[in-house]
């Protein structure tokens, strides 16, 4: 087989892939659930009776009665478990990917916030990366910094 034919095969087989992959999440999620009407969840290293639901970190504290907050013991004896949620969504449209990529997901900030809680309760304080992190900007070490930027709202690259 030529090397454009490999190409075309292995190009073929990851769109197969990813084709499948949308299929099978588009599965996963019920169509009669909004997408802004799932829990927000993280597992955070402390006891149950040391994350109090009315004295919550900072970050989630601003959000007052916007939000909907459940502590629980974490399975396995792991910690606990502190999952939020938006009270009041917007039309579904604003939950969407486009919206999602451009930053305007309502559920972005609170993803940020239930993060920088997890920290402050484990850690005491939001640890941030030294800026900048070397002295030579490589191109390689440009998209690095571009898709740490961009994984801010989301917490993944």
């Amino acid at each position: 087989m030529s090397p454009a034919g490999k190409s075309l095969t292995v190009a073929a087989a990851g769109l197969a892939a990813g084709a499948f992959a949308v299929m099978r999440r588009a599965k996963a999620h019920p169509s009669g659930t909004a997408a802004g009407d799932r829990w927000l969840t993280v597992t955070v290293n402390r006891a149950s009776h040391d994350v109090p639901a009315d004295k919550l970190p900072a970050p989630l504290q601003a959000y007052g009665d916007r939000i909907e907050t459940r502590i629980r013991p974490a399975p396995g004896d792991r910690g606990t478990e502190l999952a939020v949620r938006l009270k009041e969504t917007g039309p579904d449209t604003a939950h969407s990917l486009p919206a999602r990529l451009a930053g305007t997901d309502p559920r972005q900030d609170l993803r940020r916030a239930l993060r920088e809680a997890k920290a402050l309760l484990e850690a005491g304080e939001v640890l941030r990366p030294d800026t900048p992190p070397t002295t030579h900007d490589t191109p390689g070490g440009k998209l690095v910094g571009l898709l740490s930027r961009r994984a801010g709202g989301e917490g993944v690259l």
